[in-house]
This record gives C-alpha cells, structure tokens and sequence, in this order.
C-alpha cells in the first residue's frame, strides 16, 4: 500500500462541493440541478467531519496520485480539485440487478439534468456515474454521480477514456481509497492508501449514453469477491472511507493524474437503503420512483457490452485489498496493484 500523510482540513462539504465545481458561476441553472441531485439522494448529504449514514465530498489532497515525474522517479503527490462535480449517491435495493441506472426514466440525476435543458440550460452537461453492483438474495447497488457544466477537452485522458473502447477503459479505470474510520482492524491503518484497477479485477460494464458515461462494475463476476463481501459488509455501519475515481495516467504526455471525482462514505446503515421493484412494475421508495427499462446498447456501444466475456479470478490478495477499499475492512496483507 502506498503511504500517505495525514491530514486536517477545516473546508465544509458544501465549501468543498463548490470547489470542485467547474460550472460558470454566473448561470444559476448550474447550481439548481446539481444542488437538487446532491440533495435528493437515497444516501444523504453529510458533514464532512462529523456526518454518518451517508455522503460527503473528501478535500482532493487527500489522495496521492502519480505526479509529473512519476514514469522516472516515481513520486505521488496531492491529487488537489476534482475534474468533476460530486452530485450525489443512491443507495438502492432490488430483485433483480440494476444496469445502466442513468438510463432509467426516473432516475433523479438524469431527470434533473434533462429538466434544465427542458428550459434551454445546461446544454453541454455531462454525467459520470460509477453503480458497484452488490450481489446477494436481494441485489444491490451503491451508485455514485459526478458531473461538469463545461465540454470536455478533446485532448484530455478523460475525454479519451469516455470515448474509448472497453479494453482502453478496463486498462485505465482505477479506484483509490482511505481509511477513515473503523474498528481496531481497520484503525491500526489509517494513513494508508491503496489503489486499483478495476477493470482488471472485476467485470465492468460500460454504458455511454448522450450525455453520460455510466460504469456498472459487477461484483459478482468473480467467486472470491463475493466470499470476501459477505465477511466485509459485517462491518459497513463501523466505518468511513473515502473513494475516488482516476484514469490512471500511463504515459508522460498524460501525466499528472487527477481525480474525477470522490466520495467519503460514513458509517453506511444497509438500512437506509431505497428499495427499487423487479422490472415487471414501477416502485416508490422513499419519495422517489423507478419504472422498468429496457438495457440496450446506444451511443454507438458495441453488443459485446451486454454479453462480457467471463474474467478469470485474480489473485486473492487483490481481492482483499479491493474490499478493503470497499468496505474498510482489512482481510489480509496489503497489497498495492497498480497504484
């Protein structure tokens, strides 16, 4: 694992959220939507330091990412602010897997966005969403929104990486993660940092709409992420991470790293979660509806996204360290993939 140093930092989650933000301040259709997606979430919107059972918007120093110089001498340094606005995080339960959240009539994000643009505002938005899909006897979904008022740059990684194929995107999507708070286990490593591929560890599915990039990563894909996520969600309601989400700068012209985005998830309660019907009909949890969708490729998405070839496991040790990530739970020796 990769150490870090640790940190105070006195800026509110509100403070933080609109300084990630890159939208013109001018234009209060930016602050309408996102504000009403941030706050309308079946997780809630928390204090920073001091908020539980819901969401919060670390500071971006807090991760270490690959610097400048990283190809010859290997440094990290602090990330500092997000490309992306953190816009919320849906918490939600169903009988069936949810795929391609944001494509689903009622989902809360899409809708707030296409109701500006219904007025002729935020026309050039984008959403980026990441839904790690929890297998079980029910099937859940920890689903976690970003978004920017401004296009992106034709030039940069992340423009490249929403527009890329899938092999680029499985070689390139990675999730960093802090400790923050935990039980003894947990607690005897904070301070440390670990990161991930994830598309090389677990199945990823990627649905490019419009004005979307949506990433379902299927944990179900792999036997042994399973086996380590029933041990670990025994310990969600005890502790705090943070989570952020890189495309993982190979190359020096692609250099330094940035966070799209991160989310601090504090003392997660499963009971909070909104519950969404099968397909055959529509449900109302918590103030908020879903109607059934037909998944379906678009945006030019190639079939073979809905019909992934099978990953083989990886090894044990990164399975640990991703549910560890995950769920603040340390299993076993960490171990630092591709960081």
């Amino acid at each position: 694992m990769c150490p870090t140093t640790k940190q105070k930092h006195r800026t509110s989650v509100a403070d933080h959220v609109g300084k990630c933000s890159r939208s013109d301040e001018s234009t209060t259709s930016t602050a309408d939507w996102i504000s009403e997606s941030i706050h309308s979430g079946s997780l809630r919107h928390v204090d920073l330091t001091t908020g539980t059972n819901g969401w919060a918007s670390p500071p971006g120093d807090l991760f270490s990412l690959r610097t400048k110089n990283y190809l010859t001498k290997k440094q990290k340094g602090p990330a500092g602010d997000y490309l992306l606005t953190p816009c919320g995080t849906d918490w939600l339960r169903s009988s069936t897997k949810l795929d391609n959240v944001l494509a689903r009539p009622d989902n809360r994000v899409a809708n707030a966005l296409r109701k500006a643009q219904a007025q002729g505002k935020s026309m050039k938005s984008f959403i980026f969403a990441v839904n790690l899909q929890i297998p079980g006897k029910d099937q859940h979904s920890a689903v976690f929104y970003f978004a920017t008022e401004d296009p992106i740059s034709s030039s940069s990684l992340l423009y490249r990486f929403i527009n890329g194929d899938d092999s680029f995107r499985n070689q390139r999507f990675k999730i960093v993660n802090r400790i923050v708070k935990g039980p003894w286990i947990v607690e005897k490593t904070v301070g440390n940092y670990s990161a991930c591929l994830l598309g090389k560890a677990l199945t990823c599915n990627y649905h490019r709409g419009p004005n979307y990039l949506e990433i379902d990563v299927d944990i179900a894909s792999s036997g042994i992420a399973k086996a380590i996520l029933r041990l670990a969600l025994r310990y969600v309601t005890s502790v705090t991470i943070d989570m952020g989400f890189v495309v993982e700068a190979q190359a020096e012209d692609e250099l330094p790293e940035k966070l799209m985005g991160a989310v601090r998830v504090c003392q997660m309660e499963m009971s909070s979660v909104t519950v969404v019907d099968a397909p055959h009909g529509p449900a109302v949890a918590r103030g908020l509806s879903f109607a059934k969708v037909n998944h379906h490729k678009s945006g030019g998405v190639d079939d073979k996204l809905n019909h992934p070839k099978p990953k083989p496991n990886p090894k044990p040790s990164q399975f640990i360290d991703l549910f560890f990530s995950f769920f603040n739970f340390l299993l076993g020796p960490s171990y630092d993939i591709l960081c």
